[in-house]
């Protein structure tokens, strides 16, 4: 007897055999190969390298108090990419489709970060207070909302399945939700200045997380491996963002100035470094 589950692929091939063919609903893209990142600035600017296409930017957009405040980039699973803003508007370009925002809400502490699920469907937007707001398929799995903090949260960073997620805060410490299991934090951890002030979190696609330190270090935990930092070296301006390979063999570090940083399998394809900016750089994504 053929397994029910396999009756799809057969007919599938009988089709192509006969000279039928078939159509593939179109799909988020699954490429563990990274040829390319973009780089978003404070007033909305976004800069391309690589085979990142270029879709758009928000400088000058107002759309609330905080709005034009550009404070971070994440990528569509489905091309393009989302810019958000501190005041939790979420603008989107090229294929990224838009499920709405904070943007409007009364919040009791600004936005900081936001992470897209997996199937590019949804994401998750997060509060310096820890407050965590969900959109499209984005599940909600709890938050820090209205629990005392001893530092504000960061990041947040989605399992490979989309069912959990962790929080990050200032001094390091993690806060797992859903699925997503708790594998250490870095409170207390000093390997250089600005070393104990963690800015982010990155989930790996070999399970952990690494937390990002103002000074370029690198805390790996869980299965996450770990390929350098920028530690220890001369900067002329702080770490303020990275960004996974898909294929979790390797990172990029971006700087404020807009130096870019590769290690592992992540390639160079170019940076800001040296050229003159208008406002600093945020943060770094990959198409």
């Amino acid at each position: 007897m053929i397994p029910r589950r396999l009756l799809p692929v057969l007919i599938a091939l009988a089709m192509v055999g006969c000279g039928l063919g078939f159509v593939v609903p179109a799909q988020a893209k699954t490429s563990l190969v990274a040829r390319g990142y973009w780089l978003v600035a404070h007033d909305g600017g976004v800069f391309s390298f690589g085979d990142a296409s270029y879709f758009g930017n928000s400088v000058g957009v107002v759309s609330g108090t905080g709005a034009t405040k550009t404070i971070g980039i994440t990528a569509s699973a489905y091309g393009g990419y989302w810019l958000l803003s501190a005041n939790g508007a979420v603008a989107a370009f090229g294929g990224a489709p838009s499920f709405g925002s904070t943007a409007g809400m009364q919040l009791n502490a600004p936005i900081v970060a936001m992470a897209a699920t997996p199937s590019g469907n949804g994401y998750w937007e997060v509060a310096a207070d820890g407050g965590v707001f969900s959109f499209g398929d984005a599940r909600f799995y709890g938050s820090m909302g209205g629990i005392h903090l001893n530092a504000p949260v960061d990041g947040i960073a989605t399992t490979p399945d989309g069912r959990g997620y962790w929080l990050v805060a200032h001094d390091g410490g993690v806060f797992s939700f859903g699925d997503a299991s708790y594998f250490g934090n870095s409170v207390g951890v000093v390997s250089g200045a600005g070393a104990t002030k963690t800015i982010g979190i990155t989930a790996s696609a070999y399970g952990g997380y690494w937390l990002l330190s103002a000074n370029g270090a690198v805390a790996a935990f869980g299965g996450a491996p770990s390929f350098g930092s920028t530690a220890g070296m001369q900067l002329n301006a702080p770490i303020v963002a990275m960004a996974a390979t898909p294929s979790g063999n390797g990172y990029w570090e971006v700087a404020a100035d807009g130096g870019v940083f590769s290690f592992g399998d992540a390639r160079f394809y170019g940076s800001m470094g040296g050229i003159h900016l208008n406002a600093p750089v945020e943060g770094i994504a990959v198409p």
